[in-house]
């Protein structure tokens, strides 16, 4: 089975809540046999002026889903919290933000699916969890670690 990890984000509303409340509906997914989170951390946010800050974690597990069920399932987990992706603005404050960042050691490019996650490698607020629980992994595309991955970030980067 292919290991998966997502992150998960939360800048609106009871963020913490939030965040269990996705996860509760990942682990009740068949499919889905156990998810592993990292720590929750506070992170100022990327994108327009004026939002509060997020709470931003990650999960990584084994799965029997595709990559693309696997997106599915999480945009659905979304709008059930609230989450109208077609209705708010790139990178403006949301719910709850559920990004499908690696899929075992698939790279994927197709309408609608980019794995690993596009901008990965560019966001400690992404690859800080993502450490916590899978320094080791090889980021496919990259020949490195999401360990090296995070400290190669320049200081100052979100």
């Amino acid at each position: 089975m292919p290991r998966a990890c997502i992150g998960l984000g939360s800048n609106l509303g009871d963020r913490r809540s939030m965040l269990d409340m996705a996860l509760g509906l990942l682990r009740d997914t068949a499919g889905i046999p156990g998810v592993r989170l990292s720590p929750v951390i506070e992170t100022e946010p990327v994108g327009p002026p004026g939002q509060g800050p997020y709470l931003n974690a990650a999960a990584s597990f084994e799965t029997t889903l595709t990559a693309r069920t696997l997106l599915d399932r999480l945009l659905t987990i979304e709008r059930r919290l609230g989450r109208d992706r077609a209705g708010t603005q790139r990178w403006g404050p949301r719910t709850i933000d559920l990004d499908l960042l690696l899929f075992g050691d698939s790279v994927i490019n197709e309408p609608g699916l980019v794995v690993p996650h596009p901008r990965l490698t560019e966001r400690r607020f992404v690859l800080g969890p993502l450490a916590a629980i899978e320094p080791d992994l090889i980021v496919p595309g990259t020949g490195r670690c999401v360990r090296e991955l995070l400290a190669e970030l320049p200081e100052g980067v979100a």
